[in-house]
C-alpha cells in the first residue's frame, strides 16, 4: 500500500526524537554563577572546614551565596552565588579569607536535574563568545628567563674551568661572568675554553686588579633569550591545555611578554588555573660529601608532611633537569606507594648515565623547584585596597635515594606523598618546563556582558528566520508547510542533542551555523513539495503523487547535502577556533536536517494523507498542465 510506513520504521523514527528530547532537555537549565576553590598543590584537598572558612567570609562580605558542596573526592569545592555580578568581588573575598594556600577560580556550575545526568544527559558546552568559559591573561616574567640563562652561563663557565683543572673565582656581576685568576696564563687559557664553549659571550681581559676575565652578554643574546622564554612558554601552556582535555582552546601570543589562554565549556577551572600557572622544575643532584666547602653545596629542606623539618645539603652542580623529559607517567610501585616513571631525551639520558656511573652508592637529590607567591593587602591614602604579590621560588627535596647502579634514560621517582602529587608532577614534566615564570594578570568569563549579548543577538536572529520560515511554509503549502514546519522543530532539538552527546562547544559562528542549517532542512521540504505539486499538476492521483514526490526528490536532496557536508568536513579538517565550531555545527545539521526531511517528512505525511483515499491535498496552489490538442486535416 502506497504512504505507508512499517511499523518498525515509525518506532525508529519516534525513538530517535524521544532520544532528542531527552539529551537536548539539560540546555534549557541555564547554570549558576559560582566559584570554585582548590589546593594550591595536587596534595592539598579542601574539605568541610575550609568552606565553613569561605561562607564566613562571603557572609561578612554580604554576597549572597548557596549550595556549598565539595567535589572529587576532597579535591576541589564548589560554593553556588546567587548573582553574576558578584563573581569577582567574591572571588577577591575569597582570596583573601583563604590566602596563598588556595585557589579560588570563576566557573559555572551546571544545574542540570539528576533523572537527566544519570543517563549521561548533559548541556551544551558554550563558547567563550557565548558564556561558560573562562579568559587568562599571564605575563612572563622575563627578567627571571634573562636571570636563568645569566646562572647557566656562570654554572657553565664553572664547569668547564673545574674540568680543565683551572683555578680561578667566578662571580655574576650585572650582565656580565667575572671571574678572578692567579696567573695570566690561567686567564687566557680560560679565554680560550670559555671562546669554545660560549661563542656568543664578548670576553674582556682587565689586569686592574690581577688577572680578570669578564664574559658579558650582549642584548641580542638577552633579546634571544626573551623570545625563546616566552615561545617555549607558549608550547608548554598548549601542551598543558592538551591534557586538560578542552575543546577548542585558544592560546595565543598578546604582545612582547604576554600570553592568552581561552578555555571555553571549561568546568574545572580552579584545576586549570592552577595547572596552567604551576611553574615547576626538577634538578638532579649529587648529594653533597660532609666535608665538601660550603662553596660548593647547598641545603634545602624535604618537601611533604612526612619529612617536614628534614634538611638535605646537595651540590651545586646540576647534573640535568626537567627539560630533558621527554615522558612521564604517575604509576605504583611493588609495595603500593605512587611515583612517576621517567623517560630522558638522548643527552639527557647520556648526562644521566655519566654522572650515576662516576658515583654508585652514592646519594641522588630530586629537587622539586615551583614558583610560589606571597599576596600583601595594603590600603592606600585614598583608602583603597591594594594588592600585591611578591613571587618567590621555593626549592624543596623529593627523595635521595642512594645509586645502585648506572642510570640510563629511563627510571622513576619515588618518594612522593600522594597520588595526586605524583599525576601533578607527571603533567608537568610531560607537558614541558616552563622556561620562565608566568603570572596571571586577568581572568575573567565573558558571561555577564558581551556573552549574554552575544546570545541575545543569536538567539533573536535564530527565532527570526525561524519565525519567517514557519510563515513562508504554513501560508504557502497550507497542511504540508505545518507537517515541515514540525518536522524542522525536530530536526533543531536533533541538532542540539548530537551536539551535546559530541561535547562539542557552541560558538557564535556556530548559531550561524544552525541558521544555516534551518534554511537547507527547508529547502529539502520545498525541493520535495515542488515534486509532489508536479505530479498532482500532470493529474496523477494523490496518493501516487505524496509517493513519486518524495522519490524524485531524495536523490538531489542527497546530491545538495553531500556536497555540502565535503565542504563542511574540509572547514574542520584545515580550520581553527571559530571556523571549526562552525563546521561542527553545520555538518551535524545536514545529517539531522536529511533525516527529518527524507524520512520524519514521509512520516507525517504517511500519518496525515497515507493509507487511504483522499479527495485532495491541501499543499497550496496547483496549476494544472495545459494539455496539447492537435487538429486533423481533412483529406
Amino acid at each position: 500500500m502506497l504512504n505507508r510506513y512499517s511499523l518498525w520504521k515509525n518506532l525508529l523514527i519516534a525513538s530517535v526524537v524521544a532520544m532528542g528530547f531527552y539529551y537536548a532537555a539539560p540546555n534549557i537549565y541555564a547554570p549558576d554563577p559560582a566559584l570554585q576553590i582548590g589546593g594550591s598543590s595536587g596534595s592539598q584537598g579542601v574539605d568541610d572546614v575550609v568552606l565553613a572558612r569561605a561562607s564566613s567570609a562571603l557572609n561578612d562580605a554580604g554576597i549572597g551565596h548557596f549550595g556549598q558542596e565539595i567535589q572529587q573526592s576532597g579535591k576541589t569545592g564548589l560554593i553556588r552565588l546567587e548573582g553574576r555580578d558578584q563573581q569577582l568581588r567574591a572571588q577577591a573575598t575569597l582570596q583573601r579569607a583563604l590566602g596563598d594556600g588556595y585557589i579560588v577560580a570563576l566557573n559555572l556550575a551546571p544545574t542540570t536535574p539528576d533523572w537527566l545526568v544519570r543517563g549521561a544527559a548533559q548541556p551544551m558546552k558554550l563558547g567563550l563568545d557565548l558564556s561558560g568559559g573562562v579568559h587568562f591573561k599571564l605575563e612572563v616574567d622575563v627578567d627571571a628567563a634573562t636571570a636563568r640563562k645569566l646562572e647557566q652561563y656562570e654554572n657553565g663557565i664553572k664547569r668547564r674551568l673545574r674540568e680543565e683543572r683551572i683555578r680561578g673565582r667566578v662571580a655574576l656581576e650585572g650582565t656580565r661572568v667575572g671571574i678572578t685568576f692567579r696567573s695570566v696564563e690561567d686567564r687566557e687559557r680560560a679565554r680560550s675554553e670559555i671562546r669554545d664553549l660560549y661563542p656568543e659571550l664578548l670576553l674582556d681581559r682587565v689586569d686592574e686588579t690581577g688577572p680578570q676575565l669578564f664574559a658579558e652578554v650582549t642584548d641580542t643574546t638577552i633579546a634571544e633569550t626573551v623570545e625563546y622564554a616566552v615561545a617555549q612558554n607558549l608550547t608548554t601552556l598548549r601542551n598543558r591545555v592538551n591534557e586538560l582535555g578542552v575543546s577548542e582552546p585558544l592560546v595565543q601570543r598578546q604582545g612582547t611578554n604576554r600570553i592568552v589562554v581561552e578555555l571555553p565549556g571549561i568546568q574545572d577551572t580552579a584545576e586549570a588555573k592552577r595547572i596552567l600557572g604551576k611553574v615547576a622544575n626538577l634538578e638532579f643532584r649529587l648529594v653533597a660529601e660532609t666535608n665538601a666547602p660550603l662553596s660548593e653545596r647547598q641545603k634545602f629542606e624535604y618537601r611533604g608532611e612526612t619529612r617536614q623539618g628534614m634538611t638535605e645539603w646537595l651540590e651545586r652542580d646540576i647534573i640535568i633537569t626537567g627539560e630533558r623529559v621527554s615522558n612521564a607517567a604517575a604509576s605504583f610501585d611493588q609495595n603500593g606507594q605512587p611515583n612517576v616513571q621517567i623517560t630522558l631525551d638522548g643527552e639527557g639520558g647520556m648526562l644521566m648515565s655519566r654522572a650515576t656511573r662516576a658515583n654508585v652508592k652514592r646519594r641522588m637529590g630530586v629537587l622539586f623547584i615551583e614558583r610560589k607567591y606571597r599576596t600583601q593587602y595594603d590600603v592606600d591614602e585614598n583608602g583603597e585596597t591594594v594588592i600585591t604579590r611578591e613571587p618567590y621560588d621555593e626549592k624543596r627535596v623529593l627523595t635521595a635515594p642512594v645509586i645502585q647502579s648506572a642510570l640510563g634514560a629511563q627510571f622513576q621517582i619515588t618518594g612522593l606523598d600522594s597520588p595526586g602529587e605524583s599525576s601533578e608532577l607527571a603533567l608537568m614534566l610531560r607537558a614541558g618546563a616552563l622556561a620562565a615564570p608566568i603570572s596571571f594578570v586577568e581572568e575573567r568569563t565573558v558571561g555577564p556582558s558581551l556573552g549574554a549579548e552575544n546570545i541575545e543577538l543569536g538567539v533573536k536572529s535564530l527565532q527570526l528566520g525561524l519565525a519567517l520560515v514557519v510563515l513562508f511554509m504554513i501560508v504557502y503549502y497550507r497542511v504540508f508547510g505545518v507537517i515541515a514546519v514540525v518536522a524542522l522543530t525536530a530536526n533543531l532539538i536533533l541538532l542540539v542533542a548530537v551536539m551535546s552527546l559530541l561535547g562539542a562547544t557552541l560558538t557564535l559562528p556556530g548559531i550561524a551555523g544552525i541558521v544555516l542549517t534551518v534554511g537547507m532542512a527547508v529547502d529539502a521540504n520545498v525541493l520535495i513539495f515542488a515534486r509532489i505539486r508536479e505530479e498532482l499538476a500532470a493529474g496523477t492521483s494523490n496518493q501516487l503523487a505524496i509517493h513519486s514526490g518524495f522519490e524524485r526528490a531524495v536523490t538531489t536532496i542527497l546530491d545538495a547535502n553531500i556536497t555540502t557536508l565535503i565542504v563542511a568536513v574540509i572547514l574542520y579538517a584545515v580550520g581553527t577556533g571559530p571556523i571549526k565550531g562552525f563546521a561542527v555545527t553545520l555538518s551535524v545539521g545536514i545529517i539531522t536536517s536529511m533525516f527529518t526531511a527524507i524520512m520524519g517528512t514521509r512520516a507525517l505525511v504517511n500519518l496525515v494523507y497515507g493509507g487511504r483515499r483522499v479527495q485532495s491535498l491541501s499543499i497550496g496552489h496547483v496549476t494544472a498542465k495545459p494539455t496539447l490538442k492537435t487538429e486533423g486535416a481533412s483529406a
